[in-house]
């Protein structure tokens, strides 16, 4: 039996800064029925992937680890039981679970087949690897958990980021009213222009009172946040009667309260969210990929 390829692959044995990451040859892992190898043309590059390097992600690093959720390139070989893929398919690499021993940052990667998605004809390699964990983390809490509906005002924070301007295509395509927050006034432009419908700069501009000159009183219906800390209580004290508000991140260093009074007085849902809820749940996953893969090839995100 003669010796399986070499690949090189991008993995770190410690946490810490870029400077950690090393090219080590790895044995080309063997298929399974249900995988497709992949020549990898382009990763992606994630805060999420900066974090788990460092260790301040949720899920933490098993040495020596891989790393990457994203990329895209050509399929280069499928397993038996795989019938929608065929070789020199393009396509793109769904985030998965396990990131030490899935990271594909790596000359060519094996993914089980539900993790491979044809890439859109109308996008370049390099931004097939750079769509989906934006958008997947958009769509599983606009979408699956927070129902948005059309004229819902929808609150998204720190929305120059891809997860922000991910929400407010979606928020936009579902018919909802995306609200969005920047630091400085900077950027506003820049948001408008990307499809929000109002920009506060929440360094410039009081939150609780922007919300209200927009929406009136007890108008918004959905709140997408990713910074937390104080300004939680500003939101919920804008949020409509049986509101949602959706906790995606922690950019702010500060603590971030329950605004327990609030919630009982509104009836609100305050909740943690993160993207693996959607990979989780084989159904949610399949509409995710359905949805987004629609809208990246008809234009609508």
């Amino acid at each position: 039996m003669s010796p399986r390829k070499l690949i090189r692959t991008v993995r770190f044995h410690e946490l810490g800064g870029p400077e950690v990451l090393t090219i080590d040859s790895l044995a080309s892992p063997s298929l399974q029925a249900n995988d497709v190898r992949i020549a990898v043309k382009v990763v992606g590059l994630n805060r999420a992937d900066a974090m788990f390097r460092r260790g301040s992600y949720i899920e933490k690093a098993d040495f020596p680890s891989r790393i990457g959720y994203e990329a895209s390139g050509i399929v280069i070989e499928v397993g038996e039981e795989v019938n929608h893929l065929r070789l020199g398919d393009e396509v793109c690499i769904v985030p998965q679970m396990g990131l030490s021993q899935n990271g594909c940052y790596a000359e060519e990667v094996v993914v089980p087949n539900e993790y491979v998605a044809l890439k859109p004809a109308g996008l370049t390699f390099a931004e097939g690897a750079a769509a989906w964990m934006q958008y997947l983390t958009a769509y599983g809490a606009l979408v699956e958990i927070a129902n948005v509906q059309k004229g819902d005002a929808v609150l998204i924070t720190a929305s120059s980021s891809s997860v922000g301007l991910a929400a407010i295509q979606i928020v936009n395509a579902l018919g909802g009213i995306p609200i969005a927050t920047t630091l400085t006034g900077a950027k506003k432009a820049a948001v408008l222009k990307a499809g929000a419908a109002h920009v506060i700069a929440t360094q410039e501009e009081p939150l609780l009172d922007s919300l209200r000159g927009i929406l009136g009183a007890n108008n918004l219906k959905v709140a997408f946040d990713a910074v937390g800390g104080p300004q939680i209580a500003e939101i919920a004290e804008a949020m409509s009667p049986e509101g949602t508000i959706i906790v995606h991140g922690a950019l702010s260093p500060e603590v971030t309260p329950f605004p327990l009074k609030i919630a009982l007085r509104k009836s609100l849902t305050v909740r943690g969210y993160v993207f693996t809820e959607v990979i989780k749940d084989i159904e949610r996953f399949r509409r995710a990929k359905q949805f987004i893969h629609s809208g990246l090839s008809e234009g609508t995100l």
